[in-house]
């Protein structure tokens, strides 16, 4: 039996393996419950990485506009 790389399985998800390695997971997927495990653990993972929002502080932004607004102006003069 093959086994494939997390990094196969992953290319297999987002649809970016090529299509003969995505025919070999394929039929792999059939006769293989360990790796449909492993891949519906990482399509779990997927979906907890899709929805996590991360916002910056309001300081940061408001330092980060600060510096340009300093760095503009320096360009004027």
């Amino acid at each position: 039996m093959t086994s494939f790389t997390p990094e196969e399985l992953l290319l297999y998800l987002y649809k970016e393996s090529s299509p003969e390695q995505t025919k070999a997971i394929q039929e792999a997927l059939e006769k293989d419950w360990s790796l449909r495990e492993k891949l519906t653990v990482l399509k779990a993972s997927m979906e907890r990485l899709d929805r996590i929002v991360e916002k910056p502080r309001t300081e940061i932004v408001l330092k980060v506009l600060s510096y340009a607004r300093e760095k503009s102006i320096e360009k004027v003069h």
